[in-house]
């Protein structure tokens, strides 16, 4: 696996790749890999001919309130798993390669609508860094497709929107959320999670399938989302939202909507946990 962190060595393996006519897959990652992640390598693997993965911590996505500077940072692991399932190659790059006349200087990518709601609403400019890097990954890449995990429901919307907005000639692909044996679902932030607040965890994905199941039973969507905000509160959660809408396009749910999906985000102790859930009611 090739192990790079400047833009002008990226671009010559790629172009030696597509000299050769090979399918290129990109993978975007903040590292601190884990099994959620590599699904999303063996998809793009399965598809593409020659896989990046970048791995790249992005300052611009975090309030300075937030958890960059803590953020795990574990490049020999990471690289250790993508070497196992064979990845082509890791892509590093540090700051100064990403953003070279800073971040304040850098051109901003903006995708209206989608990134003023839910996670957006409660992380301003958030979502402005994840389209801002994402398009410079998509440019410094340039590949057929890209592959993103569903469990970031909203931001695998974004960057849908982003690229159909911009032209641009890639494929988004997603992947179902990786889940451990108890329902919780899989992210680097998990580590920040006490033994005890780990017990806890798997409540948020209970209590989605519980609103699941009420909303099957006719149950009204505000109704709903108020019961599943108190249960959560009640086993220790500090929810942030829990909010039903059209999976399409993230407006909220009416009776009539039948494509649906429950998202939700709440705190426990420093971890900031999302997840999500779709459904489909069938026919009215």
């Amino acid at each position: 696996m090739h192990l790079i962190h400047d833009i002008p060595r990226l671009r010559e393996r790629i172009a030696k790749w597509r000299r050769n006519e090979r399918r290129i897959g990109l993978v975007p990652t903040m590292g601190n890999l884990h099994d959620g992640h590599l699904s999303l390598v063996e998809q793009a693997m399965r598809l593409a001919d020659r896989v990046v993965v970048s791995l790249f911590v992005n300052p611009l996505q975090f309030a300075p309130s937030e958890d960059f500077d803590r953020y795990p940072r574990t490049l020999e692991h990471d690289r250790g798993a993508l070497e196992a399932i064979g990845a082509h190659c890791l892509f590093a790059p540090d700051e100064r390669q990403v953003y070279p006349n800073g971040r304040d200087q850098q051109t901003r990518v903006e995708v209206p609508g989608l990134s003023d709601l839910l996670c957006g609403a409660s992380r301003p400019g958030f979502f402005q860094g994840v389209a801002t890097v994402v398009t410079k990954l998509f440019n410094m890449v340039q590949p057929d497709l890209a592959v993103f995990g569903e469990k970031d429901f909203q931001q695998l919307l974004v960057i849908r929107r982003l690229v159909a907005d911009l032209d641009m000639p890639i494929e988004i692909v997603s992947v179902p959320i990786v889940r451990e044996p108890d329902g919780l679902a899989m992210s680097s932030r998990n580590a920040y999670l006490t033994p005890m607040e780990r017990e806890t965890a798997p409540a948020l994905n209970r209590v989605l399938q519980r609103v699941a199941a009420a909303l099957r039973g006719g149950d009204k969507i505000a109704d709903a989302e108020w019961d599943a905000a108190r249960e959560l509160a009640a086993v220790g959660f500090r929810p942030d939202y829990i909010s039903v809408r059209r999976a399409e396009d993230l407006a909220p749910a009416g009776p009539a909507d039948r494509e649906l999906v429950i998202l939700a985000a709440a705190f426990l102790g420093k971890a900031r946990l999302i997840d999500n859930l779709r459904l489909s009611l069938g026919a009215a």
